[in-house]
């Protein structure tokens, strides 16, 4: 019999987004992430999916932003603050941001040193518990101030 899944705390959930756009939120200052619904505020583990979105590389902002970087999938790549959400309808506000959809804002993003690996989903997911403690291990002791204790 497997033993059960163990998961980080409720408080903290992951989020998927394709790269290059989990990138350029890491390392390029993009922080508006544009979805059809809002998102409830709080911090959330940023997540790159299986797939990569191609025709985003075309976007010269895209581009300079990921020049040179790796583009891991599969894996968690660091933690990031939603800090709210809000339309803005006909006009936008930030270069990332796309006219009509829900701008979800960003903030507090720290970038992890390794990726975790991780399979994640749609929507905010539940964290595993050992992903989590892996991600710990790799942030600032600051940070860990603000984040709820992984337990087991």
């Amino acid at each position: 019999m497997k033993p059960p899944m163990l998961y980080a705390p409720d408080a903290i959930r992951g989020i998927t987004i394709k790269q290059p756009w989990a990138a350029c939120i890491l390392h390029g200052g993009k922080r508006v992430e544009n979805r059809p619904r809002a998102w409830a505020p709080g911090w959330r583990l940023l997540h790159a999916g299986a797939a990569t979105d191609r025709a985003a590389l075309c976007d010269p902002l895209v581009a300079r932003t990921v020049r040179g970087l790796e583009l891991p999938t599969r894996a968690v790549l660091g933690l990031v603050r939603i800090t709210g959400s809000h339309t803005d309808p006909g006009k936008t506000c930030s270069p990332w941001a796309q006219p009509g959809r829900v701008h979800v804002g960003l903030d507090d993003v720290h970038t992890l040193a390794l990726p975790v690996p991780c399979d994640g989903q749609l929507g905010p997911w539940r964290v595993p518990l050992a992903v989590y403690q892996r991600v710990l291990l790799q942030l600032p002791p600051h940070v860990h101030q603000i984040l709820p204790a992984a337990t087991s």
